[in-house]
C-alpha cells in the first residue's frame, strides 16, 4: 500500500491519507488532547506530553494521519490511526489499531475511511486479523462502524471502564478476519 492517498468525504471534501511521524507530533498532541477531554472512548485521563504522545503514537507502529486544506490553505490533522501487531512472536500476524476522528469532522465518512484503510493496510503487511481490545460500550457509534466493517464482539470486560461522573461502562473485545470469512457467535449485545 502506498502513501499519500488522495480521496474524498462522504460529502466531497478532499482528505490526504499520509504515513504520519515526528512533524505530525504537535498536531496528534491536540487532537489526543480533545478526545481525551471528551472521555468517551480513550482511556487516559491526562494529555500526554510529547515523548508520552511519541511512546503511544509512533513507537513501534505505522500511523497514517488524515488532513484536509482548511481556508486558508492550512493542512489540519482531522483524524488518525494507529496500526501494530497485538502481540508479539507467534501471535504477531494479529494487528492492533486505534482510531481518532475530530469532533466535527465525525458523521462525515472519516472514520470509515480510516477503517478501511487500516484494514487494507494491516492486510498488505501481512497481518491476519485485527483485534480491537478495549471499544468502550458506551461508543455505540464506533461499535456500529466495525461491525459494518465485518468486526464482530468476541467479549466483554465487565466495568472496566470508569466513566468522568463514576459509573463504570464495559469494555468491549472486537475481531475480524482478514484471511478468510469465519464464523464467529456475537457473545455481547447491546
Amino acid at each position: 500500500m502506498r502513501f499519500p492517498i488522495h480521496t474524498r468525504l462522504k460529502d466531497g471534501t478532499p482528505v490526504e491519507l499520509v504515513l504520519a511521524g515526528a512533524d505530525d507530533l504537535s498536531a496528534v498532541q491536540e487532537l489526543h488532547r480533545v478526545i481525551i477531554e471528551e472521555g468517551t472512548s480513550y482511556p487516559h485521563k491526562e494529555p500526554f506530553d510529547a515523548e508520552g504522545a511519541w511512546d503511544y503514537w509512533f513507537s513501534d507502529k505505522r500511523t497514517v494521519g488524515a488532513y484536509v486544506l482548511d481556508r486558508g490553505g492550512r493542512s489540519d490533522l482531522v483524524g488518525m490511526f494507529y496500526l501494530k501487531a497485538n502481540f508479539p512472536g507467534r501471535a504477531g500476524k494479529v494487528a492492533n489499531a486505534g482510531f481518532i476522528v475530530a469532533p466535527e469532522w465525525r458523521s462525515r465518512g472519516l472514520g470509515r475511511l480510516l477503517g478501511t484503510t487500516m484494514l487494507e493496510y494491516a492486510k498488505s503487511l501481512g497481518f491476519h486479523s485485527v483485534l480491537f481490545n478495549l471499544v468502550f460500550s458506551e461508543n455505540h457509534a464506533s461499535r456500529r462502524l466495525w461491525k459494518k466493517l465485518g468486526f464482530v464482539e468476541i467479549g466483554s470486560v465487565p466495568k472496566a471502564v470508569q466513566n468522568d461522573d463514576g459509573t463504570f461502562q464495559d469494555a468491549i473485545i472486537m475481531f475480524r478476519s482478514l484471511t478468510q470469512t469465519m464464523v464467529v457467535t456475537d457473545t455481547h449485545r447491546e
